[in-house]
């Protein structure tokens, strides 16, 4: 157990060096505000050429995404958010997350004990920073969320360490307008 805690805490330190490093105007960027009012239809989604990317997201938001990025941590838009509602990926709006699966990992990055759909999250080895990982992918855009760990809390024991600038948050009161209203029943059953 020792071990595995010195091992993320040398990766923590390597990952918050790297991000100062390369993360000055980036790292500062706010998300993009755009208005979505489609919802997501994996049938209808084609990626945005590199260029159209460039101009949709921030500096950051496509560092994460299309280049395996990862933002500094304590120090992004959700790794403290305790609203209600889902995450979706930035550049698909294909459902993620839910705020009921996250919580707090003491990383400073958004963390989940599950996706909300399943069939949006991919994952394969990564082999960055000198030790193998499990990074996790969104499906359809293939933009880069986040690692996958299984040091999680039960009952699932995994702990999807996502990135915040690779997701935007819709609140329970906008998922109808925006076309995710499918998902309100779970939050009506958690309420009750």
């Amino acid at each position: 157990m020792n071990r595995r805690i010195e091992i993320t805490r040398g990766l923590l330190a390597t990952v918050m060096l790297l991000a100062t490093l390369t993360g000055s105007a980036a790292a500062q960027a706010q998300p993009a505000t755009t208005t979505h009012t489609t919802g997501w239809d994996a049938m209808t989604f084609k990626k945005p050429s590199d260029a159209e990317l460039k101009q949709k997201l921030t500096p950051e938001q496509y560092a994460v995404t299309q280049h395996e990025g990862t933002e500094r941590p304590f120090n992004n838009q959700y790794w403290d958010n305790h609203q209600a509602g889902i995450y979706v990926d930035v550049v698909s709006g294909e459902p993620l997350f839910s705020s009921l699966d996250k919580f707090d990992s003491g990383t400073g990055w958004p963390s989940f004990i599950r996706p909300l759909e399943p069939a949006n999250i991919t994952t394969k080895s990564d082999h960055q920073l000198f030790m193998e990982r499990t990074e996790v992918r969104s499906a359809h855009a293939n933009s880069h969320l986040g690692h996958l760990f299984d040091d999680g809390p039960k009952p699932t024991g995994l702990r999807y360490c996502m990135n915040s600038a690779a997701m935007r948050f819709i609140p329970v009161d906008r998922l109808e307008a925006e076309g995710y209203g499918q998902y309100l029943p779970l939050f009506q059953k958690a309420k009750a």
